[in-house]
């Protein structure tokens, strides 16, 4: 039997959903809409540093920015594949997918660290 990448593909997109569907509100109601409306206050640059200054908070960060990626990567290669028609391109859109979402996690660590 033939190995594929496929299972790990798989469980990338499902990590990326749960992130997608519990942190992701959460920062957009924050940063979208509490604090542009003045319900909460903005967090000043010096706290935003000192939370930054901290590993772990970046590299939470960069493993929800990853994870969403590789999520919207493989749901981009399946429904243009299904909707389109074009699973023949399955090599083709596959890299360009998952090497998009490569490039974005690579962009994210070194923004971060």
């Amino acid at each position: 039997m033939r190995r594929t990448l496929e299972p790990y593909l798989w469980l990338l997109f499902s990590g990326g959903g749960v992130v997608a569907a519990l942190v992701l509100p959460v920062l957009v109601l924050l940063f979208g809409v509490l604090m542009p409306l003045g319900v909460v206050d903005w967090p000043t640059a010096e706290h935003l540093r000192g939370l930054l200054g901290n590993v772990l908070v970046r590299l939470a960060l960069v493993v929800v920015v990853v994870l969403c990626l590789f999520h919207a990567a493989h749901r981009i290669r399946h429904t243009s594949e299904e909707l389109l028609g074009i699973a023949r391109f399955d090599l083709l859109i596959a890299l360009l997918c998952y090497g998009g979402a490569i490039t974005g996690g690579v962009l994210a660590v070194m923004l971060m660290f």
